[in-house]
């Protein structure tokens, strides 16, 4: 039963990874630039939901409905002010202003809640799920986090295949300069990919906290950084790829910490990633792309 609780225990930490993924290949896949400020957008997520619920008493649901706007408007926001006015500049100025955005986001946060770690009150309050006579309990986070994670990839995927916004954001993914010829709004579906990605952080960070229920301005920087070697893992730019990379990244830790080491967990993933880079460079689902020149 042990291997199959933590099998369990991987897909739940790898759909959080997921969802989390999602929001960086997104962004990758259409604008081409790395936000990695993504991660602290989940903080302040999980933050929104921790002032609600423990100093407004607020209805969990209510919570983080708010959590995901205000995280959605954040994220608008921070590609108007930070990202916008580099759409021509070369990638190396977007990473470090992207650096420079998480730091900022990091120590706002450190200034309005300090540094102590916070007791996050999980917002799943359904029963959890026995199998095998109660010998196999699954949480009732660990089944939310699963469902919402393959809904919001569905969701996604229909979305960009049937809607008028998904194949502009195809067709800005293509080619800027043409979409832009044939009317697509370039700056308007930038912004829309990064308030799609940012509300899909609120809502892995909220699963997260529950999951694991600490709270930190440091919070969102570890899985981020993870989430990210998952989009990569996966094949950036690749919503699929994202989902496989995220669950297959989770599976890989919670073996490692469970049968090779806790201490080295961290560096298996890493080395698994280095690993399937250098077979496929273009990750697990990646296509090459051929740079126009």
């Amino acid at each position: 039963m042990s291997f199959i609780s933590n099998l369990i225990n991987g897909i739940s930490l790898g759909s959080i990874y997921a969802i989390i993924a999602l929001g960086y290949t997104m962004v990758y896949g259409i604008a081409k630039m790395l936000n990695f400020a993504h991660g602290d957008v989940i903080m302040i997520g999980c933050y929104v939901v921790f002032t609600t619920m423990s100093g407004m008493q607020f209805n969990p649901i209510v919570s983080v409905i708010l959590s995901v706007v205000i995280c959605t408007v954040l994220g608008v926001v921070i590609e108007k002010v930070a990202y916008k006015p580099l759409r021509k500049a070369s990638p190396l100025a977007v990473l470090i202003t992207a650096i420079g955005v998480s730091y900022l986001l990091q120590n706002v946060a450190l200034l309005i809640f300090g540094a102590d770690t916070k007791s996050f009150t999980s917002v799943v309050t359904l029963p959890s799920l026995k199998l095998a006579g109660g010998s196999l309990v699954i949480s009732s986070v660990t089944l939310v986090t699963v469902v919402a994670c393959i809904v919001i990839m569905i969701g996604l995927m229909l979305f960009i295949k049937k809607t008028k916004a998904g194949q502009a954001m195809l067709a800005v993914s293509e080619d800027k300069d043409a979409a832009q010829l044939m009317g697509v709004n370039v700056n308007g579906t930038i912004s829309l990919t990064f308030a799609i990605g940012s509300g899909l952080a609120a809502i892995a960070g909220v699963l997260l906290c529950s999951a694991y229920p600490t709270l930190t301005p440091y919070t969102g920087a570890m899985p981020g950084i993870k989430a990210f070697t998952a989009a990569v893992f996966g094949g950036i730019g690749s919503i699929p790829g994202a989902f496989v990379g995220g669950i297959l990244l989770g599976i890989i830790e919670i073996f490692g910490r469970a049968y090779i080491s806790s201490q080295l967990s961290d560096a298996i993933v890493f080395a698994v990633l280095i690993i399937v880079l250098l077979v496929k460079p273009t990750g697990i689902l990646g296509k090459p792309i051929h740079e126009k020149v």
